[in-house]
């Protein structure tokens, strides 16, 4: 159980869903809600099939496919949310339009650059070697299920307050952008540590 339960903080903590609010308020903004709640579940199912693939395969696919360690993977990984926790702490939402996907297929554009990253790919394999199958597919489902909802809560909110409380929107996202910037970063920093840890044991 308590391994279950640091699988399901590991990956909601990555996922973020008031970060990724963030991330996606130009989506937010700019699409019905019915279209963006489609494509938000649709982007989820993506998301989960490719977990349960990485969590099944596990190093094997690294090692066997492509020929590189798990290990490089992740501080990859850290790396690259290293440098967009240290952009948003010092710039703020200025990076929102750098990081925002292309809108045409939404339900693609929320699942890769969103979703589907170094970090969540980590925890999925770090997950199924930790976990059962069953326990693996459980956890990435409820993970993925509450950070869906939590979405679809955002976006109605957004929708029935812009105009009304639009400053206390912008206060949000600056400050919860920081804080969770600063969460980011620790686990960047908590990958790559751990990736050169696996290099030197190994």
């Amino acid at each position: 159980m308590s391994e279950s339960l640091h699988a399901f903080a590991l990956f909601f903590s990555l996922l973020n869903p008031f970060l990724m609010s963030i991330y996606m308020l130009g989506i937010i903004r700019n699409s019905e809600a019915k279209v963006f709640n489609m494509a938000l579940i649709q982007g989820s199912l993506i998301s989960f099939i490719v977990f349960i693939i990485f969590a099944k395969t596990g190093e094997a696919f690294f090692q066997e496919v492509l020929h590189v360690r798990f290990e490089s993977f992740q501080i990859f990984g850290g790396i690259i949310f290293l440098v967009i926790g240290y952009r948003y702490v010092f710039e703020g939402a200025d990076t929102i339009g750098v990081m925002r996907g292309a809108p045409h297929h939404l339900a693609g554009t929320i699942a890769m650059p969103f979703m589907i990253g170094p970090g969540t790919i980590s925890a999925a394999v770090i997950t199924g070697i930790q976990l059962s199958l069953w326990q693996t597919m459980l956890v990435i489902f409820l993970t993925l299920f509450l950070t869906c909802s939590l979405l679809i809560l955002m976006k109605y909110l957004h929708d029935h307050l812009q105009h009304k409380y639009s400053n206390y929107i912008d206060l949000y996202v600056d400050i919860v952008g920081r804080v969770a910037a600063l969460l980011i970063g620790t686990i960047a920093i908590d990958m790559i540590v751990t990736g050169v840890t696996g290099i030197i044991q190994s």
